[in-house]
């Protein structure tokens, strides 16, 4: 059960995300009601230690503290200009469309900027929401300044959360998602035809989901070690050990196949099996292979204080023997292939084990297993103290700013939805503010606002369904509908980054429950609150098509664009170093490649939602996508093995290599530049396979002697993935010639 909860929220943060802001809500109610106030003082306190206690998001204690401390002078200006304003309709619309407008600016000062624009704004909501005067103010600040205090307690006593904590729950999370994958891939050994869909697409999801955590984790590892030794260490460890599972799922997906499996078996949505679903093979090899991939899925799961014994020393020298070509079982050159594959999982699990819980009992340790721990001790000792220089990009101003123009259209939006809000209700039109507000929030093109719009409105709708029915059961019983509140709270953060509606629909649940609570309820202001969501998201899609806007189409391009040159590097400094040349920090490259490719497939999210009216533009984006997916796995791959070379008594570097991705990078060149200007005449290049490109005699190597054999397979599969993009973007082939005109069908 550990295991599972570790994997299915990774570092516990939604889980401590919840719990402090419930924790913070019901100190304060707590306090609040021992004082005595009134329900409407209540609803105030509980509102301002849930914004207190979310809006800030930064790693260190002490910067949180620092955050805490400057928001509360900042919240009691905002409510106090809230109610001083709150009867002044022109001059109160103004400024909270000012206040908009920094709220939202603010964000480009970092986490602190935005912990301080969100707790402003929030504040100022709260007081018209609970419509502060003048005369309640002093009550007011008492209440707030609980509230804080509560937020405090909650955050740095109650649930504390140090950054080096945190890594070690994601670290955990990852062996717990890793274990999880290998279980999904031992599953396709028995998977029989009707079943070979499913546990391809447990495939997908389980490796989708250790890459988030992967991704999570290179997140986290600056501020949650001490030493830049040790970052660069786990990085390395947590990179090989996704490179070496991933390696083994398509391994098995070959020994599974009547024939040699495509890598995009893997990562296209659809894709069958090139056997067409054979029954699954029962001999003495792949029940060996269950086996052992139970035992693999053991020693990733398992720290070094729950895995001590002979017994597992002895699995441990199993797995790891089948590196030596003598331990091979007699079987099929693909099921030989999976157990080389097991061998090296197993020495990524070691290493991984190494990095995390420090060396152990070394006494059980066969021939094979020494040597393991000699290369990895050798990887250790290589890895450099010192923090590689990045050249830092010119950074965006005026109105190109992500952040001045998101504050523009935010402000311009906010207007609208004033106007319009009050024509709907003079007295609750900051709910149309607010819709506004939030779909601008983490979306950065009009599509992605527009599917976010939509998301919160069928969210709201639900929403209002059940606050109708719960203020129903709920009568007047005030402590039943606080404890309801926080439940919703709860569920709202826990849910928050799985989905978006889910949170709208336990926002507006909770709300019924707050109007209940202030003696507004009526269905008529359920409904009204739909009106308003509805007019809000509307003028949130308008400001952003019509004020500065950033089309999903030039925002997916963008990001297209920056895969391909992560992608380009990538493989150049993987091959150079493979051939000889000097080393990079190919892990730092590679991860940068993963966050783009992350990056770039949220953006698609409104082309690949099923509301899209346009299917064929979603089929090429998720096309698109998967074939950027398969390149980065092989490119991943040949940075791995290039990392390899220092160190690795079996591995040399081959100065043939460095001709044979020429035409790999002339391609991805291409289509980057195709995407970026459409009018770009230049057609991609094809030609004999890469093995046939070197000279003679080059795979007469052993299999996993050299590195030339191994680093072919991800050329050759690579090469064809790149060429595989240009039909889906349209680019013209090598025989198109200059007048084609070179029109992209881009992903868009």
């Amino acid at each position: 059960m550990r295991d599972r909860l570790a994997a299915s929220d990774p570092g516990l943060l939604r889980l401590t995300a919840g719990l402090r802001t419930v924790t913070a809500i019901a100190l304060a109610l707590a306090v609040l009601a021992a004082l005595r106030v009134p329900v409407a003082h209540l609803v105030a306190g509980a509102m301002a230690a849930m914004v207190s206690t979310f809006a800030i998001r930064e790693n260190q204690r002490f910067q949180q503290a620092v955050t805490l401390a400057l928001g509360l002078p900042v919240a009691l200006a905002s409510v106090s200009l809230g109610a001083l304003l709150n009867q002044r309709v022109v001059v109160g619309d103004l400024f909270f469309v000012a206040l908009i407008f920094g709220a939202v600016y603010s964000r480009r000062f970092g986490d602190r900027g935005t912990a301080l624009g969100l707790i402003g704004f929030q504040i100022y909501f709260l007081s018209l929401f609970v419509h502060a005067t003048a005369s309640a103010l002093p009550a007011l600040y008492g209440v707030i300044c609980v509230a804080f205090a509560c937020s405090a307690l909650a955050r740095f006593v109650l649930l504390p959360q140090t950054p080096a904590g945190t890594l070690d729950r994601l670290r955990r999370a990852f062996r717990a998602r890793l274990a999880q994958l290998i279980a999904a891939q031992a599953e396709l050994l028995d998977a029989g035809p009707d079943e070979v869909d499913k546990v391809l697409e447990d495939l997908r999801t389980a490796t989708a989901r250790l890459h988030e955590t992967a991704l999570m984790i290179q997140g986290r590892l600056e501020d949650g070690t001490s030493d830049p030794t040790v970052a660069r260490l786990l990085q390395r460890r947590i990179a090989d050990a996704e490179i070496a599972s991933e390696r083994l799922g398509l391994l098995l997906l070959t020994a599974r196949s009547a024939q040699r499996t495509d890598t995009l078996t893997l990562h296209l949505p659809g894709a069958l099996l090139p056997s067409g679903g054979a029954p699954p093979v029962r001999d003495e090899a792949t029940q060996a292979l269950r086996r052992d991939l139970d035992a693999l899925r053991l020693l990733m799961l398992r720290p070094v204080g729950e895995a001590r014994g002979t017994a597992l020393a002895q699995v441990r020298n199993r797995l790891l023997g089948y590196r030596e070509e003598e331990n091979l079982p007699q079987a099929s050159p693909a099921v030989q292939d999976v157990f080389r594959g097991l061998g090296e999982a197993a020495r990524a699990a070691l290493g991984l084990r190494l990095a995390l819980d420090g060396a152990h009992d070394e006494s059980d340790d066969s021939p094979a297993t020494i040597r393991s721990r000699e290369e990895l001790d050798a990887e250790d000792a290589a890895i450099e103290a010192g923090e590689e220089s990045e050249a830092e990009e010119p950074e965006p101003t005026g109105l190109s700013r992500p952040t001045t123009r998101a504050a523009v259209q935010v402000a311009v939006g906010s207007a609208l939805a004033i106007a319009g809000g009050e024509l709907l209700s003079s007295q609750r039109w900051y709910w149309a503010v607010l819709t506004c507000w939030i779909v601008f929030i983490n979306t950065a093109s009009t599509g992605e606002i527009l599917v976010k719009g939509y998301r919160r409105l069928l969210g709201t709708v639900l929403g209002v369904v059940a606050g109708i029915g719960l203020a129903g059961l709920v009568g007047q019983h005030t402590w039943t509908a606080f404890a309801l509140v926080l439940v919703f709270i709860f569920a709202m953060f826990y849910t928050a980054p799985l989905s978006y509606t889910l949170m709208s629909f336990f926002v507006t649940a909770m709300l019924g429950l707050l109007y209940t609570l202030l003696n507004t309820y009526s269905l008529s202001v359920l409904v009204l609150r739909v009106e308003e969501t509805a007019l809000g998201a509307a003028c949130g899609v308008i400001a952003a098509a019509v004020v500065l806007p950033i089309h999903t189409d030039r925002r997916t391009n963008e990001l297209l664009v920056a895969v391909l040159d992560r992608l380009a590097d990538v493989t150049r400094g993987a091959v150079d170093q493979l051939s000889g040349g000097a080393g990079d920090d190919l892990v730092e490259q590679a991860r940068d490649l993963d966050q783009a490719l992350a990056d770039l497939r949220a953006a698609t999210q409104p082309l690949t939602h099923p509301i899209t009216p346009l299917r064929s533009r979603r089929d090429t984006a998720r096309y698109v996508v998967a074939l950027l997916e398969t390149c980065a796995y092989h490119a991943r791959s040949l940075a791995a093995t290039a990392e390899l070379l220092p160190t690795h008594p079996s591995i040399a570097a081959d100065p043939r290599l460095s001709g044979a991705c020429g035409r790999i990078l002339h391609n991805i060149g291409t289509i980057a530049a195709h995407v970026a200007d459409p009018r770009s005449t230049a057609a991609i290049e094809t030609g004999p396979s890469i093995a046939s490109m070197l000279e003679p005699g080059t795979l007469r190597t052993p299999r996993y002697g050299r590195v030339t054999d191994r680093v072919l397979r991800h050329l050759q599969r690579l090469d064809e993935a790149v060429s595989g993009l240009a039909r889906p973007l349209g680019l013209p082939g090598p025989d198109a010639g200059a007048g084609t005109g070179g029109k992209v069908k881009q992903v868009t």
